[in-house]
């Protein structure tokens, strides 16, 4: 076969050949620091931080997203901080 030589000789000059995966790919919204402490989109803290670093504030439901998730994970702490108060408070 001699058009398998012109096919090699096009794949190694391609411009367009690069081994950076595409931006929908998990992990590219992991902020630089977490990725220097070991965190990937495969770890449970790791994939929070890739889904919330993707959000983006321009967009409403995305801006409605974030605040859906600030309401769920302060949630837990304001009823432990009112369980703490009603235990302290007078009986």
């Amino acid at each position: 076969m001699s058009g398998g030589a012109d096919v090699r000789e096009w794949l190694e000059e391609d411009p367009d050949d690069d081994d950076t995966e595409p931006v929908w790919f998990p992990g590219h919204g992991l902020p630089d620091e977490a990725r220097r402490l070991g965190l990937t989109h495969h770890t449970q803290e790791g994939a929070l931080l890739d889904f919330a670093g993707r959000l983006d504030s321009s967009k409403p439901f995305h801006r409605a997203v974030a605040w859906v998730m600030i309401a769920v994970f302060c949630f837990p702490v304001v009823m432990a901080v009112l369980r703490v108060l009603v235990y302290l408070g007078p009986h």
